[in-house]
């Protein structure tokens, strides 16, 4: 399996709970995920990523969202992150990661979900850790490099 997309935005904000902006750039860092991100610790869900795609569906509901409105740390267009299966090893930029859940229950509705009744991060964005460092910019390859785990191992939320 090799798929490709590309990074639209590289978003970090500086409280947890808030949307965040894009910096344009990045550094990932192996057991902490986007260095200057307030999510960012060593856990299983350092980075997140969400599709162009995925907020399409939200804008064309009437929404005025934007790469970073739903907190994700990396914005890509053309790659289908929400199906590839936990274990998946993914080139960003010059770093490397590993998929660790798909999707995310929300404890809390979100502005999103009470302008529009529905929001796309719980089933549709991804998380993954940083296996080896690197930088990250708009512009680069996103690139799926296959399942690296044991089969049948698939914590979806």
């Amino acid at each position: 399996m090799s798929q490709r997309g590309t990074v639209l935005a590289v978003c970090t904000s500086e409280r947890k709970g808030t949307p965040k902006r894009d910096v344009g750039r990045g550094e990932l860092r192996v057991d902490w995920g986007l260095v200057g991100d307030a999510h960012a610790a060593n856990w299983h869900r350092q980075v997140s990523l969400l599709a162009w795609e995925s907020i399409e569906k939200m804008r064309a509901k009437g929404l005025n969202v934007r790469a970073g409105s739903f907190a994700e740390n990396i914005t890509t267009q053309g790659l289908e992150l929400y199906t590839l299966p936990v274990g998946t090893r993914l080139r960003i930029g010059s770093a490397l990661a590993e998929v660790t859940q798909i999707g995310k229950v929300c404890h809390d509705r979100c502005a999103i979900y009470y302008a529009a009744g529905d929001c796309v991060m719980p089933r549709e964005g991804i998380f993954v850790k940083v296996l080896e460092p690197g930088e990250v910019k708009v512009g680069d390859a996103v690139e799926a490099l296959g399942d690296q785990t044991a089969a049948g191992y698939s914590p979806r939320v």
